[in-house]
């Protein structure tokens, strides 16, 4: 009988966290990535050639991952919800698969040398990526990613020259902005 209830209670634990909504986002974080990516475009917006300026970048988009991460990690630990259960895992499935599309698109455009389309295709993959994963978050989440989204379709219908101004408002701007909100709405 005991075992039952235990096996009933785990599977009650089970879909209660996968039903739940990922709160886990970081706001602090968002900020934090922000203004990583405002640092990248100021300094690549100073830099002639298409190497250099993907290298800053790159690097960037590299220490604004680790920042989020360890910012959800920190938040989810908060609220004493394993990071990458229920609602953490369906946010996961949601961000990699674009982000890794981005990724391999990034490198085709890049040895095709077609630099132009890089900014564009990197904000609408990574807004495509908050949209799908933000649907197991809190609704401020995806609405940032249609955010992303709209200003990515915008870079690549716009001057390729506008290209890092757009990347600092969307991956500078938009994440200080939603940072701001979902640390004042949600907490840090």
């Amino acid at each position: 009988m005991q075992d039952h209830a235990i096996d009933n209670l785990r599977y009650i634990r089970q879909t209660m966290e996968s039903a739940g909504s990922f709160t886990a986002v970081p706001g602090i974080g968002g900020m934090l990535m922000g203004a990583v990516a405002l640092g990248a475009a100021l300094v690549a917006g100073h830099v002639t050639g298409t190497r250099s300026w993907m290298e800053i970048w790159l690097v960037a988009a590299v220490v604004a991952l680790t920042i989020g991460v360890i910012f959800a990690q920190r938040k989810a630990h908060a609220v004493k919800m394993p990071l990458l259960t229920g609602p953490g895992r369906k946010f996961m499935r949601g961000l990699v698969p674009p982000m890794l599309a981005g990724a391999i698109l990034t490198a085709a455009l890049y040895r095709a040398g077609l630099s132009a389309p890089i900014p564009g295709a990197w904000m609408l993959l990574y807004g495509t990526g908050v949209v799908t994963g933000g649907a197991a978050s809190v609704r401020v989440v995806p609405v940032m990613g249609i955010c992303f989204m709209a200003i990515g379709t915008a870079a690549l219908l716009t001057p390729p020259a506008w290209g890092n101004g757009l990347l600092a408002a969307g991956f500078g701007g938009l994440h200080i902005l939603f940072g701001t909100i979902i640390t004042v709405k949600y907490g840090g």
